[in-house]
């Protein structure tokens, strides 16, 4: 059941930061979500925009906390730190 809980709250942190992605690129931006991320992309600062989406996991995971949940807290944390791998890569 524990590793259910940590990968749930990885699932969590991804759309998390995948709902702030979209709500930067909609709010900010005025792109739409797919061919915003191909001109991030094509302008290099695709990283920043998933580092700026990422913070929402921040709420996520004091939600997770507050709840008792702190196994899926730590998945959110998982998912932050995979997400800031993914961030250098790209």
């Amino acid at each position: 059941m524990n590793k259910i809980d940590l990968l749930i709250g990885v699932i969590i942190g991804f759309a998390t930061t995948l709902l702030g992605v979209y709500l930067y690129l909609e709010l900010y931006v005025h792109y739409d979500f797919s061919s915003g991320l191909s001109n991030l992309k094509n302008q290099g600062i695709l990283g920043k925009v998933i580092t700026i989406g990422a913070v929402l996991n921040i709420l996520s995971f004091f939600i997770l906390l507050k709840l008792n949940k702190e196994l899926m807290a730590r998945g959110v944390v998982l998912a932050t730190i995979l997400l800031t791998v993914i961030t250098l890569l790209v």
